[in-house]
């Protein structure tokens, strides 16, 4: 049950942003569009009741339950870089808007880049890590909540090994094709 909801709630920001892009430049009706676009938090706020109320009501904890902290995190630390992404897209597309400016990929400017995107990472590690520890510490049963600790220790090493990729090229930048 809770698998089929987190999955709605990623469609159903997707669906949200898309809504609001193609309200904004499609239809011409910015409040409509700035509404829509603003209401992906929500989507948020309802996943993360829903995972609780479902642990709180005897579940245990599987892997599950821990991407949605992870999916929480992530929304809040990339999600408005993505609708901004999105947003540069499609008013490119529909709208006559400038063309997206790529990414850098070499040179100190990527290695700025690099080290953003991580940035980035540990902010939805810290938001994620500290649902993780409020489900564990909100349904006070170690045998119940295992796997999220498991997660949280997965996520640690996954952030630790961006780390180094993403400073590496700090100290060796990644140069242009000659």
């Amino acid at each position: 049950m809770i698998t089929a909801f987190i999955i709605g709630c990623e469609i159903g920001f997707w669906v949200l942003v898309l809504a609001g892009l193609a309200s904004r430049y499609l239809l011409r009706l910015k409040t409509l569009g700035a509404i829509l676009l603003l209401l992906t938090p929500v989507v948020d706020l309802v996943l993360i009741i829903a995972t609780v109320i479902d642990l709180r009501g005897g579940a245990v904890a599987t892997t599950i339950h821990g991407i949605s902290a992870i999916y929480i995190g992530v929304s809040i630390a990339y999600g408005h870089k993505m609708i901004a992404w999105a947003d540069v897209r499609f008013a490119h597309r529909f709208a006559g808007g400038p063309a997206p400016e790529p990414r850098p990929k070499h040179g100190p400017e990527h290695a700025r880049y690099e080290r953003r995107m991580w940035f980035h990472h540990l902010l939805a590690w810290i938001i994620g890590g500290l649902v993780l520890l409020g489900m564990i510490w909100y349904v006070d049963d170690v045998s119940r909540t295992e796997s999220l600790q498991g997660i949280l220790r997965i996520w640690s090493i996954a952030i630790t090994v961006d780390f180094l990729y993403s400073f590496s090229f700090s100290i060796w930048p990644k140069k242009a094709k000659a």
